[in-house]
């Protein structure tokens, strides 16, 4: 009984922490601090007050936090989607490839030249300090949406720097440890292998898990997104063994999928996208615990996180990416809010631990100063994201709350079923719909404006922004797109509706994939 007893309390310790977690997001909102600076301070406040809490083994956080990164980037990948990152492939890559190298060594020299590391720590400390978290910069930015290619750019910065940095520290620790030239260029050999057996992996897995998707009958609507989740695990798993980026490898499934018309595909979003809040909760905390707050206190890896911290803020990441975006077509204030917006999150302080458990000789110290600097970067960079988004001129969105949706389900794919949102200027836009020129094939089913439904009827006037569902004959002419402009954010433009949720402003909520 006692032992019923202490997991009941243990169940209701851990659950009730977690509803503080989600909860928090109202502070942060409140305060312009990310969440995750939440997660990780009261984690390490705990750690501090209940030292049992600090001597998890280090492996165990690595366990974890690595689940919560398959999750985070699988997610993340389905964000960004097909379209999204083909239109932005190259600055992408070149961003989170060349510009984590470019980072990696800048945070290298100065760490060498300004505050007496060796080569070897300063390099390791530049490879954890050189991956970027976009999950941080939209936490901040709460309602508000970055449209345009700079909300692409910093998603797809993070999902392609976070496999490259990993797979950088486990070569450059293989390095250290075996020391000599010939193990640079075994280093050098192991990271490209990742890179592209990593690449090679996320492309057939991605290919294969679309196929699943659209073919294979599952009994119950709740085992799809299931499948995609154990699918991930996978295509992780399977590039692991291969000797690849298992990471980079879910990150290109996910992108592969992200615009996949497929059964259940609104839930399957939902369901990801739920993960992924829980594993950045998990995430922050975990890795709080490993961080002694009295530790840093009695040190000078504070000072020296703090120094590193400007630095990098200031210095490094606006050269680096300043130089790197440079071919890229961007407004300056685009280009400016990407410069500012690589914020630091989980997978730093993940890279610290593998410095910590590879036992280089001041491993503790290193560490410390990994997690100021992304303390720092969480907190202080982080607020204010907004101040330079208004002042920069980003172009952003509100997404406003919308829990209610109509809901309208399809044993069978219907091909003549199609979601648009008028644009400013579109022949729709002002138009009623008695004028509007759909033919005789076509009508409109549903209206929704500014998250309600809108009387259909000959005298309704269409307004921009608002959501329509078309109905029309799959060969009816002349074809109704142009009359609404271009299609909405992340949407196929043909992309039928099989679950409608109107009222929602976010690609998935009017999802065209659902039967």
């Amino acid at each position: 009984m006692n032992d019923v007893m202490g997991f009941g309390l243990a169940i209701a310790v851990v659950c009730g922490a977690g509803l503080l977690a989600v909860l928090s997001n109202r502070l942060s909102q409140r305060l312009r601090v990310p969440a995750p600076a939440i997660f990780l301070l009261g984690a390490a406040v705990a750690s501090d007050l209940v030292p049992a809490l600090g001597r998890m083994p280090v492996v165990t956080v690595q366990r974890v936090v690595t689940v919560a990164l398959i999750v985070l980037l699988f997610d993340g990948g389905m964000h960004i989607g097909w379209r999204r990152f083909r239109s932005a492939a190259a600055p992408v890559t070149w961003i989170g490839v060349v510009g984590t190298f470019a980072t990696t060594a800048g945070i290298a020299a100065l760490a060498h030249l300004l505050f007496g590391f060796g080569w070897l720590p300063a390099l390791l400390l530049g490879t954890a300090l050189a991956p970027t978290d976009p999950a941080v910069v939209f936490s901040v930015l709460g309602r508000r949406e970055v449209s345009g290619r700079s909300g692409t750019l910093l998603e797809g910065e993070s999902g392609a720097n976070d496999p490259v940095g990993i797979a950088a520290m486990a070569s450059l620790l293989a390095v250290g440890t075996a020391g000599g030239w010939h193990a640079v260029g075994a280093g050098l050999g192991e990271f490209a292998l990742e890179m592209v057996v990593g690449a090679v992996a996320g492309l057939a897995g991605g290919w294969g898990l679309a196929v699943f998707m659209r073919r294979v009958p599952l009994p119950s609507g709740a085992l799809y997104p299931l499948s995609t989740l154990a699918a991930a695990g996978v295509i992780y798993g399977g590039a692991t063994l291969a000797h690849g980026s298992g990471f980079l490898a879910v990150f290109i499934a996910g992108i592969l999928i992200g615009d996949l018309r497929a059964p259940y595909k609104a839930e399957i979003e939902r369901f990801h996208s739920s993960l992924a809040s829980l594993g950045e909760i998990v995430a922050f905390t975990m890795l709080g615990l490993t961080v002694s707050l009295q530790q840093l206190a009695e040190g000078d890896a504070w000072l020296i996180g703090l120094g590193l911290a400007l630095l990098l803020t200031l210095i490094v990441r606006p050269v680096v990416v300043g130089l790197l975006l440079l071919p890229v077509r961007l407004r300056s204030g685009e280009r400016l809010f990407v410069m500012w917006s690589g914020l630091k999150g989980a997978v730093p302080i993940l890279l610290g631990t593998y410095i910590l458990t590879a036992h280089i000789p001041g491993a503790a110290r290193m560490y410390d100063v990994v997690v100021v600097v992304v303390a720092f970067s969480v907190v202080v960079q982080g607020s204010l994201v907004p101040y330079v988004a208004r002042r920069t001129g980003v172009p952003m969105r509100t997404v406003e709350p919308e829990p209610w949706a109509l809901s309208v389900r399809f044993r069978h794919e219907p091909a003549g079923m199609r979601r648009y949102v008028v644009s400013a200027g579109a022949p729709a836009d002002g138009c009623t719909l008695g004028d509007l020129a759909l033919g005789e094939d076509a009508w409109i089913s549903f209206i929704s404006r500014d998250g309600a439904l809108v009387p259909v009827n000959r005298d309704t006037v269409l307004h921009a922004g608002d959501e329509v569902v078309v109905l029309a004959d799959p060969s009816a002419q002349p074809d109704p797109k142009p009359l609404f402009g271009a299609p909405p954010a992340g949407a196929h433009p043909h992309q039928p509706t099989h679950d409608l949720a109107i009222g929602r402003s976010t690609p998935s909520a009017a999802d065209a994939g659902q039967p």
